[in-house]
């Protein structure tokens, strides 16, 4: 029987040792010879991946795609998908602040992604069952931006700022039943991806993100279930405000500050990031990859806190020997 995940969090902020957890599904797809739209359909084909990766890799913990248009899509949204790229929304259900009053929040039956995601989750549970399971879901206000439109989000907030807010309310009543479904599945945690919010200041991320966010802490949160909250958006200038959320771990894009970053978090918060999925993980070669990991564990050597990972989910690609490095780069420093 695995332990509860807030044993694992105490286990990782008492450990001398340095844990790795990268987020990571794109290269299981590969090592299964599937394509990227069938494990964004198929919550089999998806299953598999990870539990490919978890056979393969020192994992301590799993992790699922990081996928920011599914619950765009049960609001009605358009998607577009390519055989072997991340889904993206084409088209959206509201065309202005007008709109908001009448839009309906979409239940979870007869969604069929939302299902396939679910069943990903549950297989994982059931088959990988001593490590925690992470899967992930949209933030807020990056999900209200899919809905009405990025741009003019960013402009209606100064201008309808009630609009907005009746808007957001919408969507977290939304994501909470969905991370529901998933704690009741008997997931670990939620990994929430709020990257719009990188866009905001601190006061509109207060405003318009974090308050938001908290409602969702606050009631689903507890000793059995973890808020991982991502923002790969933000240079540091919001830890401030991701922290008034509650969440137990904190979780940095590569675009981050995170020595910075490190000494403005408590240290019974978990920090998690920040290897450049991109630059490092899928176009460097494993000597570049195993020094940029070297350096950050170094930089945070001091941190107990400090859970080394990618900087957001890893697209395809990424050669498995640039992993190798990464994993290979984390034992050396725990040997040394």
């Amino acid at each position: 029987m695995k332990a509860s995940i807030d044993h694992w969090y105490k286990t990782i902020l008492g450990s001398k040792q340095k844990i790795a957890l990268p987020i990571m599904t794109h290269p299981g797809i590969e090592l299964i010879n599937a394509s990227v739209f069938d494990a964004v359909t198929n919550g089999e084909v998806h299953y598999k991946a990870i539990k490919a990766l978890s056979e393969k890799y020192p994992l301590k913990a799993i992790t699922m795609i990081m996928d920011l248009t599914v619950e765009a899509e049960a609001f009605g949204c358009n998607i577009n998908f390519e055989e072997n790229e991340i889904p993206a929304v084409k088209g959206r259900p509201i065309n202005s602040v007008g709109e908001i009053a009448k839009l309906e929040v979409p239940s979870l039956e007869g969604k069929k992604r939302l299902g396939e995601y679910l069943k990903a989750a549950r297989l994982s549970i059931d088959n990988i069952g001593h490590l925690p399971v992470f899967p992930g879901c949209i933030g807020p206000f990056s999900l209200a931006g899919r809905l009405l439109d990025m741009s003019e989000i960013m402009v209606d907030i100064y201008l309808y700022p009630d609009e907005v807010l009746c808007l957001l309310d919408k969507c977290t009543v939304f994501i909470k039943e969905y991370i529901k479904a998933y704690k009741q599945l008997g997931a670990d945690g939620i990994i929430m991806a709020e990257p719009a919010a990188g866009l905001l200041g601190e006061d509109e991320c207060n405003q318009f993100s974090s308050v938001y966010i908290k409602q969702i802490v606050e009631e689903l949160q507890d000793e059995d279930f973890m808020v991982v909250l991502h923002n790969c958006g933000h240079r540091g200038n919001l830890t401030a405000s991701m922290l008034s959320t509650g969440a137990k771990s904190l979780h940095f894009g590569n675009a981050a500050d995170m020595g910075y970053v490190l000494e403005n978090v408590p240290g019974d918060i978990l920090v998690m990031g920040n290897i450049d999925p991109v630059n490092v993980l899928q176009t460097g070669d494993p000597v570049f990859v195993r020094e940029e990991t070297r350096k950050l564990l170094e930089l945070a050597a001091g941190y107990p806190n400090f859970v080394v990972s990618s900087g957001c989910d890893m697209p395809p690609a990424v050669p498995h020997s640039n992993i190798e490095a990464f994993f290979r780069a984390v034992d050396e420093f725990n040997i040394k």
